[in-house]
């Protein structure tokens, strides 16, 4: 295992909280017809779409013609986005932000939607902080594509077997490991810890 030279984050439930039921506990309050809106129109496929570059005028369009009478808690996905990003993890933050104090090369490989991540990036000034970011919405690629990997490592010069990723999904890390990185699946601020000190990166 090579020292480790690169750290690289994940954002949506590593650093920023993410749940898209939280709009939808208001506007759709019973809790059976919101878990099959969820389920079976807005779900995680449909959006992660959006996260390797579609439209939301294209995605609405979709959902709308399927399923016409739901098109107003459609629209409302992308109209009320930002509640669905409540807070930051500030402990995990508080890891990414020693990192860069101490000198650690740190950048962020995220899979998001070009215009909510500048949304994002504005609300939680902390996502300025590292080198840089690869935004899937942005390049037409998402995790756990091994592509999305390979122009991360690319445009900031990383070495693969000396880059540690964090990720929440452990598809994701799989992905990372494929493309030569080293990477652990994060669960907590205090696990990461540990995988840290296990690596030898202090904190």
């Amino acid at each position: 295992m090579s020292q480790i030279r690169h750290i690289v984050f994940d954002i949506g439930k590593v650093l920023v909280h993410y749940d898209p039921e939280i709009p939808y506990q208001r506007l759709i309050p019973d809790e059976a017809k919101r878990r099959w809106f969820l389920e079976n129109v807005c779900t995680g496929e449909w959006n992660i779409e959006q996260d390797r570059g579609r439209s939301w005028r294209d995605a609405e369009a979709l959902l709308i013609a399927e399923h016409p009478g739901e098109a107003d808690n459609i629209r409302a996905f992308r109209r009320h986005w930002h509640e669905m990003v409540p807070h930051a993890y500030d402990d995990t933050v508080a890891i990414l932000e020693a990192l860069i104090d101490s000198g650690h090369d740190v950048t962020m490989l995220t899979n998001f939607a070009a215009d909510t991540f500048a949304e994002a990036r504005e609300r939680f000034s902390f996502l300025k902080r590292p080198r840089g970011v690869t935004v899937s919405g942005a390049i037409g690629a998402i995790k756990p594509d091994r592509a999305i990997y390979d122009t991360h490592a690319a445009t900031f010069g990383l070495q693969p077997n000396a880059t540690l990723f964090i990720d929440d999904s452990e598809k994701n890390v799989e992905g990372a490991r494929a493309a030569g990185w080293q990477a652990v699946h994060f669960v907590g601020a205090d696990g990461l810890r540990d995988d840290l000190r296990r690596l030898g990166v202090g904190v």
